[in-house]
């Protein structure tokens, strides 16, 4: 049969794999292969969202009311507050705004799975800058990689897929090294995991105040269990997040994300609590298996990193062999979520027979 004839598509986009979402579990397995929170939604959360807009309505594009929420929350304007249909939406929005063919975007690797694909998309170049042995940022290979191409740089803390964060003292250091007209997007998924002490904290520190070419990226998927929902949020400089409204895609947030969200953040102090819970699961289980020699880095996110090399894959199939579902990265490493109470033995079990 012949081939049909199929419209031109751009050459870098056709070798571009698409996004690869963590494998799906079956019903007796764990997975533990996506960051997702293992804890049900609240009861209030589930209540308000069964008050919802009625579906065959539009939400409302902006989703004001949850702006008005985050910019009470953080003390700034109404217009320094995004939403979408989560951050990776908002990176998207963003490297397009800023980015496209002859420019250079900056990332750590291996960093968030979506970030070589970005600059890509947007026509322009990826830069990755290999982790320090640590597993961490190497920041000042970063700031040395800024050329008068680059037009944004992507941080990620606590650092997806191997968890370590960014301090603050760090993070002052990089900025004052970027020209003021360079993005810098800090990504902060996993925020409400970190206890570290020196660890940057955008929104806290207020860092878009002093730098308006830095935008602060968090979401609801994680920490508030809202990731079948897709919302997340960006605080920056007014302008900077224009650009990303006006590439973002309409209506992409629905009213019932907007709902959840607002009812996550009335019923905050006992999403907290779970949040205590998981990072109790989490230190745990890093101790545990460093205590059986693996060398897992210093995880401030609600996952692990296995750096398993050159065995990546027959690891990750032990582990499904014992119906666990993890998320494997070819010769680099395994990221574990911090799951379920009783998936921690199990893991460990594992663990400790393919070290």
């Amino acid at each position: 049969m012949t081939e049909p004839i199929l419209p031109r598509i751009r050459p870098e986009i056709a070798a571009l794999a698409p996004y690869r979402q963590g494998k799906q579990a079956g019903p007796d397995a764990f997975k533990l292969s996506s960051n997702e929170n293992p804890f049900e939604p609240l009861p209030s959360v589930l209540e308000a969202l069964a008050h919802t807009t009625p579906i065959n309505r539009y939400p409302d594009a902006t989703a004001t009311r949850l702006r008005e929420r985050l910019a009470a929350r953080y003390g700034v304007d109404l217009d320094q507050v995004h939403v979408a249909s989560g951050s990776v939406a908002i990176l998207y929005q963003l490297v397009q705004a800023a980015a496209s063919v002859g420019d250079e975007v900056v990332y750590a690797w291996r960093s968030f799975e979506a970030y070589p694909g970005l600059p890509l998309v947007a026509g322009a170049t990826g830069v990755p800058i290999p982790l320090s042995a640590d597993a961490r940022h190497d920041l000042d290979a970063m700031a040395d990689a800024v050329t008068d191409r680059t037009r944004a740089v992507l941080l990620c803390t606590p650092n997806n897929p191997t968890g370590p964060i960014i301090t603050a003292d760090e993070f002052t250091a990089f900025v004052a090294r970027v020209p003021a007209d360079v993005l810098i997007i800090l990504d902060e998924a996993y925020a409400e995991f970190v206890t570290a002490e020196d660890a940057v904290d955008g929104l806290g520190a207020r860092v878009f105040e002093d730098h308006p070419n830095v935008v602060v990226l968090r979401t609801f998927s994680k920490a508030y269990g809202l990731a079948g929902l897709r919302v997340g949020y960006a605080i920056g400089h007014a302008k900077v997040l224009d650009a990303a409204r006006a590439t973002g895609i309409p209506l992409s947030v629905t009213a019932a994300a907007e709902t959840a969200a607002i009812a996550s953040l009335d019923a905050e102090g006992e999403l907290l609590d779970r949040v205590a819970v998981i990072v109790e699961r989490r230190t745990a289980l890093v101790t545990a298996l460093r205590a059986q020699g693996w060398e897992v880095p210093d995880s401030q996110a609600n996952f692990v990193w296995l750096p398993t090399g050159d065995r990546t894959d027959e690891i990750a199939a032990a582990f499904l062999a014992a119906d666990i579902v993890v998320r494997p990265f070819s010769g680099d490493g395994i990221r574990i979520s911090v799951g379920e109470e009783p998936s921690i033995d199990r893991v460990l079990h594992v663990a400790s027979t393919v070290r």
